[in-house]
């Protein structure tokens, strides 16, 4: 730790004390301003298919029970994550080695369960398109309970597993008082990588190519008994699926990649939002993003919010409103 005042330091009577995040006034503001307007989007529009899914009786479906899990783990980015990462900016830690700990577990737990819900989907859309004739006896209610229960129950076994040292000695990977960093060693880092990054990829672009190859092979077959009009809607249709399924992947990408990037380079992962904001929070704004590719993209979405925006839900027998 280089020297300074006392009053640059977060514990001024303390040697080993980290100094004071400090940045200009007019760009400190504007970083608070962005990251807090992303926070509240982020808890709105979670909230938002929270209550369209929860509320709506014809939303009660297989397909909007992974949507809701999914709100839900991205609603706890926006409403925990997010204002902690805000405030460590231009803040030292005092709530200690344990919270700090702590904290970074119920990140990865999050974030964990937010990408197992996405893989959960895109199975979902491939026996939905795939198989239409068994999707009905194969996708239950009861079915996709199950599996959103295993889903969180196996991201908090498998974090707990990776951050184990860090559980039971907080505060191994401080150089100074008033930091909260977690330091994963690169072989923990790589087995992260595989698990919370590549595999989920491989088999949501395997599962989504073979989506797009079954709807590109319907289109053809109707294309052969429909007139040029008509064709013509199709082709369209086939473009907008494309786009739709190649947004999901490259969103992911770019949101995760730069998180993961010292993994890649042969590094150890230091999670510490004061050196490392950029990252953390572009994995973060994913889940910002994930409520508008995956509801706003729905139609029923519209016009659930369209009825709670003028208070429709007010009225006797909204619940039963006709969304789809």
């Amino acid at each position: 730790m280089e020297s300074g005042g006392a009053s640059e330091l977060c514990y001024p009577q303390v040697n080993a004390s980290c100094r004071t995040p400090t940045q200009p006034p007019g760009q400190a503001m504007l970083v608070y301003v962005l990251l807090s307007s992303i926070s509240i989007v982020t808890v709105a529009l979670n909230l938002l298919v929270i209550f369209s899914i929860s509320y709506f009786r014809q939303l009660h479906t297989p397909t909007n029970l992974l949507l809701l899990s999914l709100a839900v783990s991205d609603l706890l980015v926006g409403l925990l994550l997010m204002p902690v990462e805000i405030v460590y900016i231009e803040a030292c830690w005092f709530l200690g080695d344990v919270a700090c700990t702590l904290y970074y577990v119920a990140d990865y737990v999050i974030t964990s369960a937010s990408v197992a819900n996405m893989v959960l989907i895109s199975v979902d859309r491939y026996v939905a398109i795939c198989q239409p004739l068994s999707y009905p006896s194969r996708i239950t209610r009861r079915r996709v309970q199950i599996c959103v229960g295993l889903c969180w129950l196996c991201s908090v076994v498998y974090r707990l597993a990776l951050l184990h040292d860090h559980l039971e000695e907080p505060g191994r990977s401080i150089s100074c008082l008033g930091e909260c960093v977690v330091v994963i060693a690169n072989v923990a880092g790589w087995v992260d990588l595989v698990f919370t990054f590549v595999l989920p990829i491989v088999v949501i672009l395997a599962l989504y190519l073979r989506v797009f190859g079954v709807a590109v092979a319907q289109a053809r077959v109707m294309r052969s008994h429909v007139g040029a009009g008509q064709a013509r809607r199709v082709k369209k249709s086939e473009m907008k699926a494309a786009r739709t399924l190649g947004l999901v992947v490259a969103v992911f990408l770019i949101c995760f990649c730069p998180y993961y990037s010292p993994t890649m380079a042969g590094e150890d992962t230091a999670l510490d939002a004061a050196s490392a904001a950029f990252e953390i929070w572009l994995a973060h704004f994913n889940s910002c993003l994930n409520p508008i590719i995956y509801a706003l993209f729905y139609p029923w979405f519209r016009k659930s919010v369209k009825l709670i925006a003028t208070l429709q839900i007010l009225k006797a027998g909204s619940r039963d409103a006709k969304i789809l």
